[in-house]
């Protein structure tokens, strides 16, 4: 069962979205030095040696961190790390979604369901700032094999699910920073107004 309408985070949550190479990570690595909390750097990559341009972007984005923050290695567990550093004085930065989204495709889609609905319920119960950096896949052709679309499918319902929560929520694209928080409008309150 889908939750439509997930509780409100008692902690922050932002989500920082966009294209590849958009900067991203750099406006969420901002974002998280300007909360002068603790910052837990969550990273959701799985290093694979016999690849090495994959090491080669792990590495710049190790270089890019303050040395101070504490780097947790996060493929699959993303839930229980909500858990595991749920204090109101911790900045948790999750980054990338995508990446975590990828690790979990061979799950069905009821155990995939499951897995989501308990981020997101773990997520409304944690103190602490949570900044989640998110891929947008959706925006191009549709792929022609199932697991990419499953990919894109899924990808783009929980970065949905996590915008109607986050506040606020950002778009960076073009070499730009977009507040969408400021500038759109939330797509359930849409719903809610229609006749």
């Amino acid at each position: 069962m889908t939750i439509l309408n997930p509780p409100k985070p008692i902690g922050q949550v932002t989500l920082v979205t966009g294209p590849a190479r958009s900067g991203k990570s750099e406006w969420a690595e901002m974002l998280a030095v300007q909360t002068a909390k603790r910052v837990v750097y969550v990273a959701t990559a799985q290093a694979d040696s016999d690849d090495l341009e994959w090491l080669s972007r792990i590495e710049k984005h190790q270089q890019r961190r303050p040395g101070e923050w504490k780097t947790v290695l996060v493929p699959l567990e993303l839930t229980a790390t909500l858990r595991d550093y749920a204090e109101g004085d911790c900045c948790l930065l999750v980054d990338s979604l995508g990446t975590w989204v990828a690790n979990f495709l061979e799950q069905d889609d009821a155990v995939w369901e499951t897995t989501t609905n308990e981020l997101l319920e773990n997520l409304a119960q944690t103190p602490a700032t949570v900044i989640f950096v998110a891929e947008e896949t959706g925006w191009g052709v549709v792929p022609a094999y199932p697991m990419g679309r499953t990919f894109r499918d899924r990808l783009g319902h929980l970065v949905r699910r996590l915008g109607a929560i986050a506040n606020p929520v950002y778009l960076v694209t073009g070499g730009h920073i977009l507040n969408l928080s400021v500038l759109g409008e939330p797509l359930q309150d849409l719903k809610q107004s229609l006749p």
